[in-house]
């Protein structure tokens, strides 16, 4: 008999995040939805000629959608966490489904309205912020608009492009209910002889046994059922990139990687130094498979043994409440203020902590304006998830802090920062546990994790990063993405990267199937840039303390009042340069040596 998953409503509440936080009840939530439809169509008086009749006109633009801005934060918030919990309740889905047309009819009678700003000259904007002091409110959302200058069109183009974007995401829809809720879960033997389904959740802790027989077969009949609808897949995939590129063409740009980098205000360089500086490295990553070989003491080494540790874990699983504990201890060095906001999270229900039937996969963070942010987990009692739970903290606090500080425009910080408060939260827990053990094995353990999260957020998304660049290149030269086409791609991607002691198994050539992130636009790269810079900042928090932690919470609570280039220059990363790539990649060969000494 399988291992069945609660259902929804069989699990405890205190596991749960506390939803009502947002709304005590649907009908609140319902008569809110009804309210940003109505305030939507007030939208309409801004013509053209309104907006440039006086400042005070412009600022009452921004007044009413700061308005409206906070109210849908507020429903999609409660329709998207309801929905993420349970893909199969159809009654959420349709909740999610009716505010997700609502945000996409916002933003099609808004498009026009920033054309007009965009049109408006110079010499107008500056008297209009002359005249009316509290524009200044407003002025990094007018600047951010303006700046596009180049890729806006006209109102009437800008509303057809807008009204484009609930059937442009419908790829992305579709891939997602089959990943989450149509797919049919497959069943493996354990250790102890016992079928398991292997769910999203499950899949990563089942390739980290100890035993080979059991990563092997739920390599196999995992990857199996990808393999199964790979055409279908692939059709996915061909038409998101297809997609990509439809609106990077429409807004006059080159490529579809120029046109995702410009929309976060990154210079399309910093992707390109990112591939170039990790290819120059890529023997550190065949040292570390090498290693990996000698450690494991196999003859062989395959794609289903890159998860297993390279040393046996100490007894006992690592429970919810111990992984909070230690992770509240790791980030003192942030500050009282930092524990004090973790703490309000663990405690106040911020958090979903465990896997349960039908529940999205992975882990994410999402902020919240006017409530707090929500964090979705799956637990799965080990380091991973411990990672997991600070990784997704990071999130939540930057979403915090940057919330507190700024209003609702500002506090959107732009996706290419949007990893390094995770990850650093993952390398000062590290620096705590590395520091907590004198016991070599530990050590060596905890290392070992260390590299992995080199091998998968640096290396890994950087492949991805490569695999995304590539396809979405072919389509650009109008060639077909076919099942065997990605497959091809990818497969050779995977021998490159892992070298000549890696066995590249058949099956790892359908694994871009199952990596959701493939339907973000160009947004794994970020993971890669993200960790780089986290590191260099951790390394300076540990080593100056207060100044270089003084820094990092004005990072956080930067939002995007300056470009995501300038807010890590002002917490002292140049991400514009190879060097914190190359740097965090060096620290990786020093520990590939101290790993070889300890065991």
């Amino acid at each position: 008999m399988a291992k069945e998953l609660l259902k929804r409503e069989q699990v405890a509440v205190e596991d749960t995040w506390a939803i009502e936080d947002i709304y005590a009840t649907e009908e609140a939530f319902l008569a809110d939805a009804d309210k940003v439809e109505k305030m939507s169509e007030e939208l309409e008086k801004f013509t053209e000629s309104y907006l440039s009749e006086s400042g005070i006109h412009l600022l009452e633009y921004y007044k009413k959608l700061e308005e409206i801005y906070i109210v849908i934060d507020k429903v999609l918030g409660y329709a998207e966490r309801n929905a993420d919990v349970d893909t199969s309740n159809t009654h959420y889905q349709a909740l999610d489904g009716k505010v997700v047309t609502l945000y996409y009819k916002l933003q099609e009678l808004t498009a026009p309205i920033d054309s007009y700003i965009v049109a408006m000259d110079d010499a107008k904007i500056a008297q209009f912020f002359k005249d009316v002091p509290e524009l200044e409110n407003y002025k990094v959302t007018i600047e951010d608009v303006r700046r596009l200058k180049p890729h806006t069109l006209s109102s009437e183009m800008e509303a057809l492009l807008a009204a484009t974007s609930d059937m442009g995401s419908a790829v992305d829809k579709v891939y997602g209910l089959l990943e989450n809720a149509d797919f049919e879960n497959p069943t493996v033997k354990d250790e102890k002889g016992e079928m398991v389904k292997v769910s999203s959740g499950r899949f990563v802790p089942m390739l980290e046994s100890k035993d080979v027989r059991v990563r092997r077969d739920t390599f196999k009949a995992y990857y199996a059922r990808y393999e199964q609808y790979k055409n279908t897949f692939a059709s996915l995939y061909e038409g998101k990139a297809k997609s990509n590129f439809f609106y990077a063409k429409a807004r006059k740009y080159s490529s579809s990687m120029e046109a995702a980098v410009d929309a976060n205000n990154v210079p399309k360089e910093v992707y390109y130094n990112l591939i170039e500086a990790v290819n120059e490295n890529m023997d550190y990553l065949h040292q570390y498979m090498k290693l990996r070989k000698k450690l494991l003491g196999v003859d062989e080494l395959h794609m289903y043994d890159v998860y297993t540790p390279m040393v046996e874990q100490e007894e006992g699983e690592i429970t919810y409440a111990m992984a909070q504990e230690e992770i509240a201890e790791a980030l003192k060095v942030l500050g009282d203020d930092y524990v004090s906001v973790l703490k309000q999270g663990f405690e106040n229900r911020w958090i979903d902590k465990y896997e349960n039937e039908g529940k999205r996969s992975g882990a994410y963070s999402a902020g919240n304006y006017s409530t707090h942010p929500f964090v979705l987990m799956n637990f799965q009692y080990n380091l991973d998830s411990e990672f997991t739970l600070a990784h997704e903290m990071g999130h939540a606090l930057h979403s915090y802090y940057s919330s507190k500080n700024n209003n609702i425009f500002d506090s959107d910080y732009k996706i290419f920062v949007a990893e390094v408060a995770s990850t650093c939260n993952e390398a000062l827990l590290m620096d705590y546990l590395l520091k907590k053990t004198t016991d070599k094995r530990k050590k060596a353990y905890l290392i070992n994790h260390f590299l992995e999260q080199f091998r998968t957020t640096l290396y890994r998304q950087t492949m991805f990063a490569e695999f995304e660049l590539r396809t979405h290149e072919m389509v650009e030269k109008g060639e077909a993405l076919t099942a065997d086409v990605l497959k091809k791609v990818y497969y050779d991607l995977n021998k490159k990267y892992y070298g000549n002691d890696m066995v590249v198994d058949e099956e790892i050539a359908i694994e871009w199937a199952r990596i959701p992130h493939f339907y973000y636009n160009f947004y794994v790269y970020q993971y890669a840039t993200s960790f780089s810079a986290s590191m260099a900042i951790s390394k300076m928090i540990l080593e100056e303390g207060k100044p270089a932690v003084d820094r990092y919470l004005k990072f956080l609570s930067g939002g995007c009042t300056k470009s995501p280039i300038d807010l890590l220059k002002d917490a002292g990363v140049d991400m514009t340069t190879k060097k914190p790539i190359s740097d965090a990649l060096k620290t990786f060969g020093e520990l590939i040596q101290e790993m070889d000494q300890l065991v």
